[in-house]
């Protein structure tokens, strides 16, 4: 803990060499203009009073957490007290708050901040969040009055109960309101989705996975700040960012614990395989990969190898080229909107995989790998695909559309 402290005292005093150097520029003064000398005093001791609660997050020292609270506030510091209990059990590496502006007047601020925090030994980025607090100052110290999500930001697990964690050989499972054998079986079978998908996608990755279970699809939908309804039939799904230079940020499987458990063991394989893809993927997956290969390499990786053939495997689509439904064109973005027609969000799926299938049968698993690192690569949408087919796969966005729509006859018929 030592190191932290010094940590902390380090970055304090980064934060007074830069006193002068814009830091007052961050402080937005209602009604009047404040002395700069006055804006830096300000900034340093409201950043003061959140580096000490953060030290106290990581040393359990509720005393110290709790001490940043104004001491009027009943309310809050019950409230925070139990979420410090909540937390208690999380394998926290890193927790940090970092000011991006704050709005000052009298003895009264309103700090927008960011929360930056790491599971111990799987997250090689920080997990982000916005938090508003309001502070008052008495007697030189700030005093944490409210604290609460900024705009935009959802719930973090601890804040919906006491979270039980599972550690696993490749995994870490934390939940809310679970049964410890439901658990440990989660943790078993995502320790068995690492390896799987290690031999699918031979690239640079953590080889670890972290899995959250909420106590409801409710839950879920406020982990991810969205309405629980588009959730209600999809069994999980993962969080995370593409880092700055293509890093990959610290990802999060979020399990629906109604959906997951409605499925057999098959299900459940296949489940997580196809979301810790999405994990070993992200450092190549940006916002010039279209949803056919990034969901559609997730399937590819979930059920290479099991066997099944590709009516048992895509029965939604099989149905509808059987029936002289056959797709013109490769799955839009669109159509794989959650909360929509189930049986077409199934076939946009199935689609993808069977793009991804045709890549791997005809020019290699190895291509399939490079054509999807290719298209990641590509600094827009636009023509991110067509280059990567010609460069990758030395054919065209119209002659492989030709070859799939041929493929999904030969498969489903």
């Amino acid at each position: 803990m030592a190191g932290q402290r010094h940590a902390r005292r380090t970055r304090r005093a980064a934060i007074q060499r830069a006193a002068g150097l814009g830091l007052a520029a961050l402080l937005l003064v209602s009604g009047c203009t404040a002395a700069p000398d006055r804006a830096d005093t300000t900034l340093r001791g409201i950043q003061e009073t959140l580096d000490d609660r953060a030290d106290a997050v990581l040393r359990h020292d509720l005393g110290g957490y709790l001490a940043a609270l104004d001491p009027a506030a009943a309310t809050l510091r019950a409230r925070q007290h139990k979420e410090f209990d909540q937390l208690e059990d999380v394998p926290l590496s890193t927790w940090e708050y970092r000011i991006k502006g704050v709005r000052h007047q009298g003895t009264r601020a309103v700090a927008d901040t960011e929360l930056r925090y790491r599971f111990a030994g799987y997250d090689s980025a920080p997990v982000t969040t916005s938090r508003t607090l309001e502070l008052r100052a008495d007697d030189g110290r700030w005093y944490v009055t409210s604290d609460r999500a900024g705009t935009g930001s959802s719930q973090q697990l601890w804040q919906q109960g006491d979270v039980q964690v599972v550690r696993g050989s490749r995994s870490l499972v934390l939940g809310v309101g679970q049964d410890g054998r439901h658990l440990r079986a989660l943790a078993a079978a995502a320790d068995r989705a690492v390896p799987a998908v290690s031999a699918a996608w031979p690239s640079k990755w953590t080889r670890r996975v972290v899995v959250l279970v909420p106590s409801s699809v409710e839950a879920m939908g406020r982990l991810l700040g969205a309405p629980a309804a588009g959730y209600r039939g999809i069994a999980a799904v993962t969080t995370g960012e593409r880092g700055p230079s293509g890093a990959s940020s610290a990802d999060r499987v979020i399990v629906n614990p109604d959906a997951y458990a409605a499925l057999g063991e098959f299900g459940r394989r296949v489940v997580l395989t196809h979301e810790t893809t999405h994990v070993a993927t992200r450092a190549h997956t940006s916002a010039a990969t279209p949803m056919w290969l990034s969901e559609g390499f997730a399937d590819w990786a979930a059920y290479r190898g099991v066997g099944r053939s590709a009516g048992e495997s895509a029965p939604d689509l099989r149905d509808a080229v059987r029936g002289g439904d056959v797709p013109a064109e490769l799955p839009s973005d669109e159509e794989f909107a959650f909360g929509g027609d189930a049986e077409a969000l199934a076939r946009a799926y199935e689609g993808g995989w069977l793009a991804c299938e045709l890549i791997a049968d005809r020019w290699g698993e190895e291509a399939l790998t490079a054509f999807y690192t290719s298209v990641g690569g590509a600094e827009h949408r636009d023509g991110s695909v067509e280059r990567a087919l010609g460069e990758v796969l030395g054919t065209t966005l119209q002659e492989f559309t030709s070859l799939w729509r041929d493929y999904l006859h030969e498969r489903l018929d």
